[in-house]
């Protein structure tokens, strides 16, 4: 006789999570007071995933590189990866630089009443020494200390090299990764169940704090930005799943929940750690996954650099800059310039925007009219960033999957057929 209980049936955190979305948008409208003191629930939820985001990404990525059958691989992986990376940036800038001139947003904002006072605190450009500097730190403990991912993609590159290296003599060091990364892996698990009362928090502050009261000015502009990365969801990338044969609506479904997390919560590092786990179950190697999926929250942040267009678009047409050609061609330069250096930057898409738009000599006062917005823009770049890093490390690995299918092609094309040699070999003369 079977005497077990029942499960008790769970809500998936995707139905959790809308129903947080409801009830911080009723809270923040209804009592802004509480709305902006609720944000406490979202900062512990980011503080939790940043906490195991490197101690997870670092074994990680120092395995994957470890377990790579020479150093020359890694190199090519990383080449695939920064080549695809340019590509792709390079062509989504185009799209909105192309839509925003064609709805010409922009012309007649109420840029008069904005206040650059709201820009403090920011830096206003990106110091590249600074950027060199902050990718090879001189104490490792330190990265883990500020979370500095891309320095600690580095530093897990030369150590995973050298493991590959000295060979069977990293095992007890790989041993002991192997069991950290699972460690960490469960520690995600139960940070993203209470990922729900993060979203309540940042609903309730965002809607409590900065209300809606610059929509109707700016509703253009945020159509605009919608509608960008909608094509790019929905044209670009299923074109370049096709050529390289990925999955793009499996990728998507599996996907889905943690860049619905991200777009509420408007972090990617708060699925860092799942979104690997995910895209391993989907198909993709360790290695690859592990090692283009970090590199990429640093070099390919697709949303944000077509936010990042459209907004400078705007803002030209807003002062009635010079909008021809040349111009936008020079803005899309100068952006995937830029945005390559928007890693380690707090305000990230902000601070970039800022340089770009004081390279062209745009005022500073024009963004500060976009930071009542953005918390709304933010949330789709943010998602957007997501599903771009997830189909970038589902070309590469399909590419290396479609290379060694073609060395295994040639290498059975050139080996002698065995056992009919040894069938004519064993054979009695006549």
């Amino acid at each position: 006789m079977n005497t077990a209980r029942p499960r008790p049936l769970r809500m998936p955190i995707g139905i959790q999570s809308i129903i947080a979305v409801g009830l911080g948008a009723l809270i923040g409208s209804l009592a802004p007071s509480a709305g902006e003191q609720l944000k406490i629930l979202g900062d512990v939820f980011l503080n939790l995933v940043q906490v195991v985001v490197l101690p997870l990404v670092f074994p990680l990525i120092v395995l994957g590189i470890a377990r790579m059958e020479s150093v020359k691989k890694v190199g090519r992986i990383a080449g695939k990866a920064i080549l695809y990376f340019e590509i792709v940036t390079t062509l989504i800038l185009l799209i909105a630089v192309g839509l925003a001139k064609f709805t010409g947003i922009g012309k007649g904002a109420p840029v008069d009443g904005s206040d650059a006072k709201d820009l403090d605190g920011l830096s206003q450009g990106i110091d590249f020494h600074e950027l060199v500097l902050h990718a090879f730190p001189k104490n490792i403990f330190a990265v883990f200390g500020e979370g500095n991912l891309l320095g600690a993609i580095v530093f897990a590159l030369l150590v995973g090299v050298a493991m590959a290296a000295i060979g069977e003599k990293s095992q007890p060091f790989a041993a002991v990764l192997e069991s950290v990364a699972s460690v960490m892996f469960k520690v995600v698990g139960y940070v993203i169940r209470i990922a729900p009362l993060g979203v309540l928090g940042f609903i309730s502050y965002d809607v409590a704090h900065y209300g809606f009261g610059n929509l109707r000015s700016l509703m253009g502009f945020i159509a605009v930005v919608y509608a960008g990365l909608a094509l790019v969801i929905g044209v670009l990338f299923p074109l370049i799943a096709a050529i390289y044969r990925v999955r793009y609506v499996q990728l998507l479904k599996s996907i889905a929940g943690l860049a619905g997390i991200a777009f509420v919560t408007r972090s990617s590092e708060s699925v860092l750690a799942p979104l690997m786990g995910k895209l391993e179950a989907f198909g993709l190697s360790r290695s690859t996954t592990s090692f283009v999926v970090p590199l990429g929250y640093s070099f390919n942040t697709d949303g944000s650099v077509l936010y990042q267009a459209a907004a400078l678009v705007f803002l030209a047409n807003a002062y009635g800059a010079d909008t021809s050609l040349p111009a936008l061609l020079l803005m899309v330069g100068v952006l995937v310039i830029l945005s390559k250096g928007m890693a380690g930057v707090a305000s990230a898409s902000i601070v970039v925007l800022l340089a770009a738009g004081n390279s062209i000599g745009l005022p500073a006062e024009g963004v500060a009219l976009l930071l009542g917005v953005d918390f709304i823009v933010d949330m789709a770049r943010t998602g957007v960033n997501v599903i771009g890093n997830s189909l970038a490390a589902a070309v590469v690995d399909s590419s290396e999957n479609r290379r060694e299918a073609r060395r295994g092609t040639r290498e059975t094309a050139h080996t002698p057929d065995q056992p009919e040699a040894e069938t004519l070999e064993k054979e009695p003369a006549r």
